[in-house]
């Protein structure tokens, strides 16, 4: 396996134990830390911030976050030309996640909203490395040959 291949592997691994770790955990990672946000968004609402910009904004934008490095390592994987599989991949890891809360985990509450969030990450983190892979591939030389 190439130097290059075996990081992304590693890479993959890491951000699946992570993944895996936030997602079947017990109970919502966000309980201990759910009270302090609250108040840190109801002070910076009343300094000016937003009020769509609220606990459930905040924990969609998560999930978007959180499947991001998928779509990523997805596309690095498997090349560019199948980019929409980082997107094929985030709806399903996160519809078996969701089951997995449903069946598993009473006191976690699985819902379509985070499927579509995940699956928005993932797909928004294709596109990302689609672009750079995109940017960063060399231009041919389209200039004319010159001739005698």
């Amino acid at each position: 396996m190439p130097p290059r291949r075996r990081v992304i592997t590693w890479e993959f691994f890491a951000y699946a134990l992570i993944l895996g770790a936030i997602a079947l955990w017990p109970t919502p990672v966000d309980r201990a830390g759910g009270g302090k946000l609250a108040e840190a968004l109801q002070d910076l609402h009343q300094r000016g911030m937003p009020g769509w910009i609220d606990y459930a904004f905040i924990e969609s934008a998560a999930n978007v976050l959180l499947f991001v490095p998928l779509g990523a390592l997805v596309v690095r994987i498997f090349g560019s030309r199948y980019w929409w599989t980082g997107g094929a991949a985030g709806l399903v890891l996160s519809a078996l996640i969701e089951l997995a809360q449903f069946l598993f985990l009473p006191a976690r509450y699985p819902t379509l909203l985070d499927v579509a969030a995940n699956t928005g990450g993932a797909t928004l983190g294709s596109l990302l490395t689609l672009l750079v892979l995109t940017l960063r591939r060399p231009v041919p030389n389209r200039a004319p040959r010159r001739t005698l």
